[in-house]
């Protein structure tokens, strides 16, 4: 079940002034206590368009949400053809450094914050910005590797890094299931955490829920119909709720903005994935 929250809906926003989401999972292979997940995708912070300011006040929102946990599924930094002023990741993971929920915050890799950092390109991708600033913080990054959790009798967060962000080079993504998934017992409740959300057409039954952003929800939707998807599959995993041969997945719409500062039904939101055992 998916719930806007009850923010005003704007059909057209440019400025990141996000609702809250709320998406509701019953399952009966979820069979600890409840947990609520805060998601916090595509920050792509920038200015104007999603500066420090609009980041420290999506902080305060999510934290007044109380999440057990907070997962930023990527791309921290902005697309360098949006007109607009990169903010540097050192800065952006600052600013989120007061995200807080029992279970801490987790974070994977995005394409942009592998394509569009210049770290990377001078080094050829041997070195990150955002790697290296996650690594000075709070925020754990889960790069093709998993971590079981302390809620209830415990279950795996896996984590895995981006399937596009090579893309332009021709090359293969840098994610790796195998290795993200090597620690986790068979049969063990896990979640996986993947930047896109194309992997879930793998049919990779290791996570019974896959939670990802990368496509903004199109940044335009259409009723429905969401022509600007950046994925193999368009329309299909373009936005919300998915299940599919049992098992869910969360596509958030995300924060900042790719390619034009613009969405169309389609606003920024903080998306809250709320999990219990169900029938």
């Amino acid at each position: 079940m998916t719930m806007a929250g009850k923010a005003r809906f704007r059909p057209l926003t440019m400025f990141s002034r996000p609702r809250i989401v709320r998406h509701e999972i019953a399952d009966p292979r979820w069979t600890l206590p409840d947990l609520t997940i805060a998601v916090l995708a595509d920050l792509h912070a920038c200015t104007p368009w999603t500066p420090l300011s609009a980041l420290a006040r999506i902080v305060a929102a999510t934290n007044e949400l109380r999440p057990d946990l907070v997962l930023i599924p990527g791309d921290f930094i902005a697309d360098r053809n949006l007109p607009a002023r990169a903010i540097p990741a050192a800065a952006v993971v600052e600013t989120l450094a007061p995200l807080s929920a029992p279970l801490g915050v987790a974070a994977v890799m995005g394409n942009h914050d592998w394509w569009d950092c210049r770290l990377s390109r001078a080094t050829g991708f041997a070195r990150n910005s955002v790697v290296e600033a996650l690594e000075q913080g709070p925020i754990r990054l889960l790069t093709n590797r998993a971590e079981c959790l302390p809620h209830g009798t415990g279950f795996w967060l896996v984590g895995m890094d981006s399937q596009r962000a090579l893309r332009r080079l021709g090359r293969p993504g840098l994610h790796d299931p195998d290795a993200a998934f090597a620690s986790v017992p068979a049969g063990a409740p896990a979640i996986l955490m993947a930047h896109e959300p194309d992997y879930f057409a793998e049919g990779d039954a290791r996570a019974f829920l896959q939670i990802s952003g990368h496509t903004h929800g199109g940044q335009v939707n259409l009723a429905g119909w969401r022509p600007l998807t950046p994925s193999r599959f368009r329309s299909r995993y373009g936005w919300g709720h998915i299940r599919e041969a049992g098992r869910h997945l969360i596509v958030s719409g995300g924060i900042g903005y790719s390619g034009v500062p613009l969405r169309i039904f389609q606003p920024p939101e903080i998306t809250l994935v709320s999990l219990r055992r169900g029938g």
